[in-house]
């Protein structure tokens, strides 16, 4: 039987900081746009982080530093520098992938957040343009709801060590990381396994990876980091096309469907080139929401 409601993306318009230019901060209403466009999407604005769910994965000097700009260093250790309502934007769209995450898990449907999940941010400070680390908190809240398996399936160019900085020794908490560019690459642990891929081999990758995750039916939610920075015009490998994003895609989520798992999943990256506007960068992550609609079995409009 088909849904007769829309599926649930989170996003609000204070998921965007003033004066910043950069995409993971600019892209959100652009791609909402899409998705308002595609007909089978609900947008619904979430709850802002609390103060406690960050603190339960980042020092409170690193936090109060977001809030205040002081010391400088710290608050602008995203790469991408201190805006003075950089904090209160990470807050709504963390907030909106901790809210995505958790209506998947009760739905048992695909949900989305607008929103990069920032999985380069560590405890103690931001890194790789990443402040607050929105993976992490999510899949700690997806475990104090009930859940007792969560994975992170991570396909952003970049590798999600600081996802795993954040979770180490958190029972419940894996990772499937399959990326195109070794930077924040970590070792393997029991929790997280990392690919370093390539454009000839991208595919086959992805899928050998999936594979490789054991007793797939006892995961209660999959957190699908979905960047599409692995493309050849936004900073990835030369090869990785447009067609290679959206065969991506479809692997994803007719994995997740065959084992019938709830997905939640977040934009990650997505950079402009001479090649690959704003618009252009939206319409990449759009084909995730194409994808995860068909596999729920929504008709395009």
């Amino acid at each position: 039987m088909e849904p007769t409601t829309g599926l649930t993306a989170f996003f609000d318009d204070r998921y965007t900081t003033d004066g910043a230019e950069f995409e993971t901060l600019r892209k959100s209403s652009t791609v909402r746009d899409r998705v308002l466009d595609d007909g089978r999407w609900v947008i619904r604005s979430p709850r802002p982080l609390t103060e406690a769910e960050v603190l339960a994965v980042h020092d409170r000097c690193y936090l109060e530093a977001l809030g205040s700009g002081d010391p400088a260093g710290l608050a602008g250790s995203n790469g991408i520098g201190w805006y003075p309502n950089l904090l209160e934007a990470v807050l709504w769209s963390g907030g909106g992938v901790r809210d995505a995450v958790l209506e998947a898990l009760q739905e048992r449907r695909p949900t989305a957040s607008l929103s990069s999940g920032l999985h380069h941010a560590r405890p103690e400070s931001g890194a790789g343009y990443c402040t607050i680390n929105g993976i992490a908190i999510a899949v700690r809240a997806a475990l104090a709801a009930g859940a007792v398996r969560v994975l992170v399936l991570d396909l952003d160019a970049h590798c999600g060590g600081g996802t795993v900085a954040c979770l180490e020794g958190v029972a419940g908490f894996e990772q499937v990381d399959v990326s195109t560019s070794g930077y924040d690459a970590y070792e393997d642990t029991s929790a997280a396994a990392l690919r370093i891929s390539s454009a000839g081999t991208y595919l086959d990758d992805v899928a050998r990876a999936l594979d490789s995750i054991s007793r797939p039916g006892t995961i209660d939610v999959v957190l699908y980091n979905a960047g599409v920075d692995p493309h050849e015009a936004s900073g990835g490998a030369a090869g990785i096309t447009t067609d290679t994003i959206a065969r991506r895609e479809a692997l994803v989520f007719e994995w997740a469907a065959a084992n019938d798992l709830p997905v939640a999943f977040t934009l990650a990256g997505g950079y402009r080139s001479s090649r690959l506007d704003l618009g252009g960068i939206a319409d990449l992550h759009l084909l995730a929401f194409r994808a995860a609609a068909q596999a729920a079995g929504l008709r395009a409009a």
